[in-house]
């Protein structure tokens, strides 16, 4: 996510200013031989599967995508483009645009209850930040959950009462947790710096989430309350961002940059590395071109044996 200050910058602006910086990006970066202002973005939502490594691509385009979710019943992927939200069959064919009412300003921050009858999206309405909606599955009327802007959504509690999600309140973004229904927000962490990417374990003891309070970005965990942090990466090689916890809660999977690149950009390159639920060596189990829009959300398959992302390349017309 790019984080643009509540009221300040207007969505005109902040489409102008994302505009400019693909340009930026398209004049500046030479990409697999070919200068960018001769090429073209392609897209490509892929799987990998951790018991054999096979890296499979589901869905090939020109347009711009981002953040797969896995459907709960494993029939279907959902992710991004241009403010919109998509379903795509597992085995491929042509995305679907999915009835999201007034919420046509989406961003890349959207996941499903664990009963996989409710969805929560991250929604920035007309001269407003981000804020977190929750509306059927399968389509329908978004209804307001955190009235303050912005705050993203990341994760949702096993028991389906709970929300938590990174916010930026007072000049700091911390992590906060809401009930579903709506209410009063709990501020979780309160360190100095960006934390990032909350996700509950299956059995709702451990919230995970990434966190530059040492310097570099690394993953953390921390008691569903805020207490008890733990670090459990640590290699000054890599950021890492977003970790998401296999649904069999075995695994971690999440997106590392080299560690001198700051904030998670779009088009780098990138790897996403796996390790045991309590830490350990991460593996490196993909390198893509990507970043911002790879893997930003929960994406695991419901049997844990496969998790999906979003890699780029630049092409020629």
């Amino acid at each position: 996510m790019i984080f643009f200050p509540k009221n300040i910058v207007s969505e005109e602006q902040q489409g102008l200013f994302l505009s400019i910086l693909a340009l930026i990006l398209l004049l500046m970066v030479p990409i697999s031989g070919h200068a960018q202002t001769d090429s073209v973005l392609v897209s490509k939502l892929e799987t990998y599967n951790i018991e054999t490594g096979q890296r499979k691509v589901v869905y090939r385009t020109r347009n711009h995508i981002e953040a797969p979710n896995w459907s709960p019943d494993g029939s279907y992927f959902l992710f991004n483009s241009e403010g919109k939200l998509y379903t795509l069959p597992v085995g491929g064919g042509e995305p679907d645009q999915l009835d999201t009412g007034f919420a046509t300003n989406c961003n890349n921050d959207h996941g499903f209850s664990p009963d996989g009858q409710w969805l929560a999206v991250s929604h920035s309405p007309e001269g407003e930040g981000s804020k977190i909606y929750v509306l059927p599955a399968e389509g329908g009327t978004p209804r307001l959950v955190t009235p303050r802007a912005p705050s993203y959504w990341h994760g949702w509690s096993p028991d389906g009462s709970t929300l938590v999600y990174p916010a930026q309140r007072n000049g700091e973004f911390d992590l906060y947790a809401i009930p579903v229904e709506g209410g009063e927000e709990t501020r979780l962490t309160t360190a100095p710096g960006l934390d990032d990417g909350a996700e509950y374990t299956p059995d709702g003891k451990w919230i995970y989430f990434n966190s530059v309070r040492s310097g570099v970005m690394k993953i953390y965990r921390m008691h569903p309350d805020g207490s008890e942090i733990q670090q459990l990466t640590s290699n000054e090689e890599y950021g890492d961002w977003f970790p998401h916890v296999s649904p069999d809660g075995e695994k971690v999977v999440f997106l590392s940059y080299d560690a001198d690149v700051e904030g998670h950009p779009p088009f780098k390159e990138v790897v996403l590395r796996l390790m045991p639920l309590d830490g350990g060596t991460p593996e490196v189990v993909v390198e893509l071109f990507g970043g911002q829009g790879t893997i930003n959300v929960p994406s695991w398959s419901p049997d844990s044996k496969r998790f999906a992302f979003v890699s780029y390349e630049f092409v020629s017309p």
